[in-house]
């Protein structure tokens, strides 16, 4: 668990890891792993999920025509039983709770024709989890606090962390 989000840290391939940065590109991830190596960090670097989908909403029509159909027997009896409800004192009976219909799913629907299929995407990932297995790093820390070198001799800055600038100009304050 986390000290809070500024102090993230999580198992990459099976390695208690703090994490530098989430879903970094092929380039980026060169870009860290050198600077960081250089520092004496032991990088990790996963692939990063892919972002979950939104579901689909249901169809109109069909969540219509279910709503508005009795229940069946045999529907109701595939049914979860409802949950209990708690006997009241008054000596009357709890009311019971209808269960829930459910819900008819369409089939997808199939392609025109081969031409309009979507081509599959490739195997590689498109971005990347980067973490150091120490886990006390935090790259706010580090660069604010002047941690981290160049491997020409020069301080890590904010531009240089973000690849604003091509090299560290430390000698300029961040807050100017």
């Amino acid at each position: 668990m986390a000290i809070n989000q500024n102090h993230l840290f999580e198992e990459l391939d099976g390695v208690k890891c703090a994490i530098v940065e989430k879903n970094a590109l092929t380039e980026r991830v060169e870009f860290l792993r050198r600077l960081l190596v250089y520092n004496g960090y032991t990088v990790v670097v996963t692939p990063s999920p892919p972002p979950k989908a939104a579901p689909a909403p249901a169809p109109a029509a069909a969540t219509a025509s279910t709503a508005a159909a009795p229940t069946s027997a045999p529907a109701a009896a595939t049914a979860a039983p409802a949950a209990p409800v708690a006997a009241s004192t008054s000596g009357e009976a709890p009311p019971t709770v209808p269960p829930l219909a459910p819900v008819a799913s369409a089939p997808p629907p199939a392609p025109a024709s081969p031409a309009a299929a979507p081509t599959p995407v490739s195997a590689a990932p498109a971005s990347f989890t980067i973490g150091v297995t120490d886990v006390t790093f935090n790259p706010t820390n580090a660069i604010f606090g002047r941690l981290l070198r160049t491997p020409d001799g020069h301080v890590v800055t904010l531009a240089y962390w973000q690849q604003k600038d091509k090299e560290s100009h430390d000698e300029v304050p961040y807050f100017e």
